[in-house]
């Protein structure tokens, strides 16, 4: 007796996600620095530590951060939120996102989020910043998934501790948690990101990409054949802080340029020799 035949089913395409870090990828900025100004007319920042946003902000678009200066970012950003009302920074936050951040985000990766889109890949963005702020930027862009950090909340406010620190080998971490719990197929899943630091990120992925990469993460992204691609539009701006807006006087103003530029001479200087 013949075996019925039975035509094979047609093989269900892999499930594919798109992780895109953020800050220099997705916008041309710092999104944990971004929104000092806010928190400055808000009432929650000092004019001295609007000064150290401004100052590590400047740094951060002149030369990028290594793996220990975004450890020190993070405790002092850490410290410096602690006891702030979580409600009232994502107000601060959501109200000053169209003047502060959409204008900063990088149009080839507003069409390269929704290219994915149309190919049917789910779009993950993962990133060191806090996860109130990814998710504030993420909403603006469609994308629906955020990984962040995580910051300890108490009785509505900040206590000042990190309980995940979504930062190198974490991100890849938690990208495999993310590929267990939906199914994704990481051999088929997509990565993008400039720094160094995501190197293991971008590992993890079978379609790896540097983006506007640091010197370290273009390295890599040679001696592994990884795609380089350059988002230019628009260009990062640093914008340093009016006399009325830290309202400290002429004299510290005066004080204030000194240092910025000093600042940046020094992240210039960091970074010539991190080229040598």
């Amino acid at each position: 007796m013949n075996a019925q035949h039975h035509p094979e089913e047609p093989a269900t395409p892999p499930q594919v996600a798109a992780f895109f870090d953020l800050d220099k990828t997705v916008i041309a900025t710092s999104s944990a620095h971004a929104f000092g100004r806010e928190f400055l007319h808000n009432g929650l920042i000092s004019a001295s530590e609007a000064i150290e946003l401004y100052l590590a902000k400047a740094s951060f678009m002149l030369g990028g951060h290594s793996g220990e200066q975004m450890d020190t970012s993070r405790d002092q950003l850490a410290d410096m939120v602690a006891g702030w009302d979580v409600a009232q920074v994502r107000e601060i936050a959501s109200q000053a996102l169209h003047t502060v951040v959409t204008p900063t985000i990088y149009a080839e990766a507003r069409e390269l989020i929704e290219s994915h889109r149309a190919a049917g890949h789910d779009v993950i963005i993962i990133s060191a910043s806090a996860t109130l702020l990814v998710e504030l930027i993420a909403a603006e862009l469609g994308v629906d998934t955020v990984v962040g950090t995580e910051l300890a909340v108490l009785d509505g406010k900040f206590t000042g501790e990190v309980s995940f620190y979504c930062k190198g080998p974490a991100k890849a971490e938690a990208m495999r948690r993310l590929a267990a719990e939906h199914g994704y197929d990481l051999t088929a899943s997509y990565a993008y990101s400039d720094s160094a630091t995501d190197i293991p990120m971008l590992e993890t992925v079978g379609n790896p990409a540097a983006v506007n990469p640091d010197r370290q993460m273009k390295k890599s992204a040679l001696e592994n054949s990884w795609d380089i691609l350059s988002f230019r539009n628009p260009v990062p701006l640093f914008q340093p802080p009016t006399a009325r807006e830290v309202t400290i006087g002429t004299s510290v103003l005066a004080g204030l340029a000194a240092v910025t530029v000093g600042g940046l001479w020094w992240a210039k200087r960091a970074t010539s020799r991190g080229s040598a």
